[in-house]
């Protein structure tokens, strides 16, 4: 098998299609991991790398954040997760010989896909003012070019720190200090991007901005409700918990636009069932709802719950809720048929749906970004939360709230403090251990550091890890924001977009990957993050790294803030980055739940942060109970002749990093540029499948935005619902398009028109 990169970019506006499939996994995820991970890392090197990934005492996958089980399986790792980890580990390296062939100009008509599969940066990469290609530079000159232009800001607030949800905890704890001391608490996060509407509305009614159930909760429980998720190509090992869920009698209800092949049928790659027999048919009940329609199922839901007498937990609702009878009352006035067209179901769906319910004592409620990313995203969470408070369904075994996280350490990034809003209570502990005052007042999330950027109020961008630029709204918006920095730098491991995008100045900073070793002056280090159900654990890299030039990301944020704050920091950078157990030490005094942190890190499987709802059904509120939240049901308004566009995940990319151009359980190949459209609705707006459109969204301000050229795919869409795939069509939500409370893009519910394409 080959280790070289594509030569050539490849043709990506003409995709092929098949019949999508309706089962997951089996041998064939297997063959396109092996194939995927053979090409970029060899056979050797393949079998070794994958065997400690999840592993205690191995690396955590740099891919989703699902948990792992306390007896990891030999191969604990998915199809994505495994092309993750060959993206990583590859032996494709990205050299000063090859910036010097290929200009900015150059690399920013080339694809994401090309981008990413160049290899591995080796080098730190400067892109001087005028300059038309990058080239080298040694680590202590970078150093000293951010820290001349940042100590040149005329206030703290014109820079900008952004994280991605990559970062390990000790990372993230030590970045987060050194941008308070530098003075500002612009620390905007791909959190903002995808569930901070979750934390929005988990904070505000059950005190915690966290799911509340841990993995043995899943097989617990009597009902799961999975909603606005695709866990077969964003969370895979999920259908495996889900699938013992099942052999331990629980019952599955999928709410979605799209029928997603994971959840209907799962074949388990580990199981002799799974690899020659028929698999595990996941979901009992499919709700297929209509774009923006969540929250109208759930307050109908509650509606119907509310009046069937007895079926409320009464007790629970006296003893540890707030706000019941308001919401009580306006649930009751809600108009059914009103609510019921809003979610596109029939009635009979709606009763075998509460069926379902009033049979089941422990409910859990799954949602990823399919939930998140509306502008009434806040209040359905909070509707989500009230139907699980009507039956006692939080602190109770087998039940509770489970937003399903992305990108693995995302969740620890937040706990270690990156927010552009931090707790006050945080700050005070922080200040009093490092004998500093941190500011007080909030920063910019990503959507306001991107107007800030783009009206001159900040000048300087830095990026520890992502692809600010690809994963942003309103591209052109977003790019010509970039270009009026003074300097862009960005900590990465492999090219991407926004390394094309460029202010003034720019640098590469080539950062250590989780698969590789990390040894400083005190020795081999490693690294902790935290999963998507609050469990913290150990992760050990064992390669040796893609070059000599780079450092872990600890280090360059330890060498940045001692060349950027001098002696007036009394902070021991140099420590922190001889000895990360200096980090977990100070971590461990600022963070509640930390204590004895590196002790309770080195158990097999870490440990489990503690959750008050969870533990103790107590509720960190403002009235010290879980609250009843009453909001107006709103659901999308689509005019004539337009559909309803959620933008989404091919199975053969994560996030903004694209493996490949194949969607195999949606029937797509060889190529992205596509839109799925019901037939129904296809035949109405005289569509053939084939045919090529331009994608125009219209807002209510009368703003439009355009993504041209995309294939028409007919597809088992919710009647007046599309989708097509991110970032291609981030273009489509402008800066202003955002949710309410949280400020996240509003990317799953955009009023779209398709017109003909020009000739091709």
């Amino acid at each position: 098998m080959s280790a070289k990169p594509p030569a050539s970019d490849p043709v990506q506006d003409a995709p092929s299609v098949s019949e999508p499939l309706n089962t997951a996994a089996g041998p064939a995820a297997i063959g396109h991991a092996m194939k995927n991970a053979q090409r970029q890392m060899g056979v050797r090197r393949t079998a070794l790398t994958l065997l400690r990934v999840n592993q205690h005492g191995g690396f955590d996958c740099p891919g989703c954040a699902w948990p792992e089980p306390g007896k990891p399986h030999a191969a604990e790792f998915c199809e994505n997760g495994a092309k993750a980890v060959a993206e990583e580990a590859t032996l494709r390296r990205v050299t000063p010989a090859f910036f010097a062939e290929h200009p900015v100009d150059d690399l920013a008509r080339r694809s994401g896909y090309w981008l990413g599969q160049q290899g591995r940066l080796t080098h730190p990469m400067y892109l001087p003012e005028g300059g038309d290609r990058y080239e080298p530079i040694g680590w202590d000159a970078a150093f000293d070019l951010i820290a001349d232009e940042l100590r040149g800001l005329p206030h703290p607030d014109q820079a900008v720190f952004y994280t991605s949800g990559r970062t390990s905890n000790e990372a993230a704890f030590l970045y987060q200090l050194f941008a308070r001391e530098f003075g500002t608490n612009n620390l905007p996060d791909c959190s903002n991007l995808c569930h901070e509407s979750s934390g929005a509305a988990l904070t505000e009614t059950l005190g915690v901005g966290k799911g509340s159930v841990l993995l043995d909760d899943l097989y617990q429980a009597d009902l799961i409700i999975v909603a606005g998720q695709n866990p077969g190509t964003n969370h895979p090992r999920m259908l495996t918990a889900l699938e013992k869920a099942k052999a331990s009698g629980a019952r599955i209800i999928t709410v979605n636009p799209l029928p997603e092949a994971g959840l209907e049928r799962f074949r388990n790659p580990q199981t002799p069932r799974g690899l020659a027999g028929g698999g595990t048919p996941l979901t009992d009940l499919f709700l297929q709802i209509r774009l923006g329609g969540d929250q109208a199922l759930f307050r109908l839901l509650n509606k119907l719950i509310i009046n069937r007498g007895g079926a409320i937990d009464a007790p629970f609702i006296r003893r540890h809720t707030h706000g019941f009878d308001a919401f009580s009352a306006v649930a009751r006035a809600t108009d059914s048929e009103e609510a019921r067209r809003a979610t596109g179901l029939s009635r009979t769906d709606i009763e075998r749906a509460l069926a379902m319910v009033l049979a089941s004592r422990r409910v859990i409620v799954c949602w990823a970004m399919g939930l998140t990313q509306h502008k009434h995203a806040v209040d359905t969470i909070k509707e989500v939360v009230n139907f699980l408070l009507l039956r006692g369904n939080i602190g109770r075994p087998g039940a509770g709230v489970c937003p399903v996280r992305g990108h693995s350490n995302v969740q620890g990034d937040r706990t270690m403090g990156i927010t552009e809003k931090p707790a006050g209570a945080f700050l005070d502990a922080l200040g009093a251990e490092f004998g500093i005052d941190p500011p007080r007042e909030p920063g910019f999330d990503v959507v306001e550091a991107i107007r800030a950027l783009r009206d001159g109020d900040a000048k300087v961008f830095f990026a520890m890890g992502g692809n600010f630029v690809a994963a942003s709204p309103d591209t052109a918006v977003t790019e010509d924001a970039m270009r009026k920095a003074r300097l862009t730098v960005h900590v990465s491991t492999k090219l991407n977009r926004s390394h094309c995008v460029t202010g003034a100045r720019a640098l590469i900073l080539p950062a250590l990957g989780r698969t590789e070793r990390d040894v400083q002056a005190a020795g081999p280090q490693f690294v902790t993050v935290e999963d998507s159900m609050g469990i913290v654990h150990a992760s050990r890299g064992r390669l040796k790294p893609a070059g000599p030039q780079l450092l872990s990301e600890p280090a360059i944020v330890c060498r940045l803030a001692r060349r950027v704050l001098g002696e007036k920091s009394a902070t021991p950078w140099e420590e922190f980055e001889r000895d990360y157990r200096a980090v977990r030490a100070r971590i461990a005094r600022v963070i509640p739940g930390f204590a004895d942190f590196e002790e309770r890190v080195s158990h097999p499987g870490g440990f489990a942060l503690p959750h008050a709802p969870r533990d103790e059904r107590t509720f960190p509120t403002a009235t010290g109970k879980a609250m009843f939240t009453a909001a107006q049901v709103t659901s999308p308004e689509v005019p004539e002749g337009r559909l309803l566009l959620q933008t989404l995940r091919s199975h053969d990319q994560y996030n903004t990093t694209i493996y490949g151009l194949d969607d195999r359980y949606r029937g797509i190949t060889g190529g992205r540029r596509v839109v799925l459209v019901n037939p129904a609705d296809a035949d109405a707006l005289g569509l053939a499948d084939g045919a090529y459109v331009d994608i125009t969204s219209e807002w209510t301000d009368g703003s439009e935005r355009t993504a041209p050229g995309f294939r028409v795919v007919r597809y088992p869409t919710a009647r007046g619902c599309a989708a097509a795939y991110y970032p291609e069509t981030n273009v489509l939500v402008p800066l202003d398009a955002t949710a309410d409370v949280s400020n996240t893009p509003a990317s799953k519910s955009i009023v779209v028109r398709l017109t003909p394409a020009p000739e091709r």
